[in-house]
């Protein structure tokens, strides 16, 4: 049972990007064949600037998925290949969610410009929008966090609160009181 989370982690992190390639493939295909076959009409030089420069993130950050979750294994010249390194957690939370929602969201507007045309690459404004409200929230927190670490919380000098609630039954009730050094 050595390195079972090991292991789990690396089957589920090769699950995932062999999912993302797919998905992948699939959007471009669409744009392609959907852009050169049937709208070919519609197509001018404008639009593959667009494809190329606005896929271009999602294409980045698969490959960037590609290399640090990717699990890579020893094989010593046996059948059973040995676990050598799982790769980063493709699940975990903070910079690694938000490149999944810029990735999710680049696959939706490259379907989305496929059928519909150029207008609808506007949709990608929608992401440094989201960044610049994550940005604003991660801040306000950090913010809200510093000001406990000041001494003062809500307008409450230190010291005025008291102890746990424990402590304070056991002062209420004339048992111990507790001596801070």
């Amino acid at each position: 049972m050595a390195q079972k989370a090991a292991k789990q982690t690396a089957r589920r992190n090769a699950s995932i990007l062999n999912r993302a390639h797919l998905i992948t493939f699939g959007i471009h295909t669409l744009f392609i064949v959907l852009r050169l076959l049937i709208f070919q009409s519609s197509a001018t030089r404008t639009t593959y600037v667009l494809y190329i420069l606005l896929s271009s993130p999602s294409l980045f950050i698969e490959f960037w998925f590609e290399r640090i979750g990717r699990p890579t294994y020893n094989n010593q010249g046996t059948s059973a290949a040995e676990l050598r390194k799982s790769g980063e957690d493709l699940e975990a939370k903070g910079l690694t969610e938000y490149m999944w929602d810029v990735l999710y969201w680049t696959w939706g507007c490259v379907a989305v410009a496929a059928l519909f045309g150029d207008k609808a690459w506007y949709m990608w404004l929608v992401i440094p929008i989201y960044s610049a409200w994550l940005a604003y929230t991660t801040f306000g927190g950090m913010r809200q966090g510093m000001a406990g670490l000041a001494g003062t919380e809500n307008g409450v000098q230190p010291g005025a609160q008291g102890g746990s609630n424990r402590q304070k039954k056991l002062e209420k009730r004339g048992g111990q009181k507790v001596q801070y050094r």
